[in-house]
This record gives structure tokens, C-alpha cells and sequence, in this order.
């Protein structure tokens, strides 16, 4: 209930707002978009041009779940933060490897096995297991149904569980 009065008041109000919407949102959003990215700064980065368009565009927004629609927007641009990295480094002349920095909060170990699923895995991972999100709402960021997330959700884990060697 809360969220659709914060939602409202976004859609009208002014920067006073915004600072409201990233003192609640700003650390979660920072935690989702790290979870894909696998890199804290990329993540900073991504959370405030997010910030920034759902501010820009809050005339599009509905106002009815303005959590969903935040990490949307976050989910969207950490992926195609993703492309421009992944033409960035096919495009390195000395064909370094270069490795996302690390979580603190995550072992090396989750952290290798994390790495090796998709992008969209490891935010559907997040979105459930550590934002506790329904399949309906992660539904709304994704784009992508309620039973074929479920599908998906099992096959992330199944794969990082084989990666953590523990199935």
C-alpha cells in the first residue's frame, strides 16, 4: 500500500521525492544490479542512470508497483550494460582476461559459480531467493511469464548447485 502512495507522489513530485525513492530503493536496486553485473562500481553506475530515466520518465509510469518498475529499468540496463562490456573486451587488443571485481559478500567459490550462468539467470536467482520476489512480480520486471520463469528458476539452480559441485 505503501509503494502505490510512494508511487503516486513519484509521478507528480519533485527532486524531494526522488531522494525519498532512492533512500528506500538505492541499496536494493545496488544489490540486484551487482548480482547480474558481478561488478560493484558497473553496478553504482547503472543504479544511478536508473535513478535518473525513471525520474526523467516518471510520466510513463502507472503508479502501482514502483519497486517492480525501478528494478525493470535497473534489469534492463544492467543487461545491456552486459553487450557494451562484452563488445569492450572482444575489442581488446591485448587479449587480457578480465575478470569482474568481487562481491565481499560472496565466497570465491559462489562467486565463480555465479559467474558462470547467464546474466538473466543470476537476476532471477537474486529476485527470488535474496528479494524474495514472487514469480508475478519478477514477471513484471522480466517480461517473461510466471510458469516459464518457475522452469527457468529450477534450471538456474540446478545449474549453480552442479557448478558449487553440490548436485
Amino acid at each position: 500500500m505503501e509503494d502505490i502512495d510512494l508511487g503516486k507522489r513519484f509521478v507528480t513530485g519533485g527532486e524531494d521525492i526522488l531522494e525519498e525513492v532512492i533512500s528506500l530503493y538505492g541499496e536494493k536496486l545496488l544489490r540486484y544490479a551487482t548480482a547480474i553485473l558481478c561488478d560493484y562500481q558497473e553496478a553504482e553506475d547503472i543504479v544511478q542512470e536508473s535513478f535518473l530515466a525513471a525520474y526523467q520518465n516518471r510520466d510513463k509510469f502507472d503508479g502501482d508497483n514502483l519497486s517492480a518498475w525501478l528494478h525493470k529499468i535497473t534489469y534492463n540496463r544492467s543487461l545491456n550494460q552486459l553487450k557494451r562490456r562484452k563488445i569492450f573486451y572482444f575489442s581488446e587488443i591485448r587479449g587480457e582476461s578480465v575478470l569482474p571485481k568481487t562481491d565481499e559478500g560472496l565466497s570465491d567459490g559462489t562467486l565463480r559459480a555465479l559467474q558462470k550462468l547467464k546474466p538473466k539467470e543470476r537476476a532471477l536467482l537474486y529476485g527470488r531467493i535474496m528479494d524474495e520476489r514472487s514469480y508475478e512480480e519478477l514477471s513484471l520486471i522480466t517480461g517473461i511469464s510466471p510458469p516459464t520463469l518457475r522452469k527457468q528458476y529450477q534450471r538456474a539452480k540446478d545449474k549453480l548447485a552442479k557448478y558449487m559441485n553440490l548436485g
